[in-house]
């Protein structure tokens, strides 16, 4: 049995020791430290996983928790599906469950993840809500340094704008690191990844 562990924390300062304290069971780790609202096939690990799977180097693959792969409920159960696809078996920790049973898809899980899904989702949603009303909290006491409104930088601008981000990404940081290093926010380095990976 090939067995995987995949990784992800929010961002760069976060310690992974508690998502890797049975690491000794596997044979692959993969570590992302990005946002989990960026899709599994934009991480750098993450798609170092999807093409180990496609290759048929896997055949379990554990989280900590579900929301380790995402925090859209749609992009969670397109990553089950995939890996049901490709017979690889998810384990998620913090539940005890797999997602499949003798080979075949547990409709247990789906149902389980669906809900943990649904709850991950209304947690992103709740944080863009509280950062909203601060935004216009700010807004009201004058405060607030955000761009103009109907103003954006074209492709060109923005690649040359933040060319240490480009030279990151490049190099294979992370989003948030890349973000970080550039001094650029997260959306920024996510457009620019999107620029430079087309």
């Amino acid at each position: 049995m090939k067995k995987a562990k995949y990784i992800r924390c929010s961002t760069v300062e976060q310690n992974t020791s508690r998502q890797e304290v049975n690491s000794s069971e596997f044979s692959k780790i993969y570590i992302d430290r990005c946002s989990g609202t960026i899709g599994l096939k934009e991480r750098k690990e993450g798609r170092r996983l999807i093409k180990d799977i496609e290759a048929g180097q896997i055949d379990e693959l554990h989280v900590v928790s579900i929301c380790r792969l995402g925090r859209s409920i749609i992009e969670l159960l397109n990553n089950v599906e995939f890996f049901t696809a490709h017979r690889v078996n998810l384990y998620v920790e913090n539940i005890g469950m797999y997602s499949m049973i003798n080979g075949k898809p547990n409709p247990t899980f789906k149902m389980i993840v669906s809900v943990l899904g649904n709850v991950a989702e209304m947690e992103r949603l709740g944080i863009l809500e509280k950062q909203r009303m601060g935004i216009e909290l700010a807004k009201a006491q004058g405060k607030y340094k955000g761009r103009l409104y109907g103003t954006k930088m074209s492709d060109n601008e923005l690649l040359e704008k933040y060319k240490k981000t480009v030279k990151e990404l490049k190099a294979g940081q992370s989003l948030r690191r890349a973000a970080a290093l550039g001094e650029c926010s997260l959306s920024t380095a996510h457009r620019i990844s999107k620029l430079i990976a087309a």
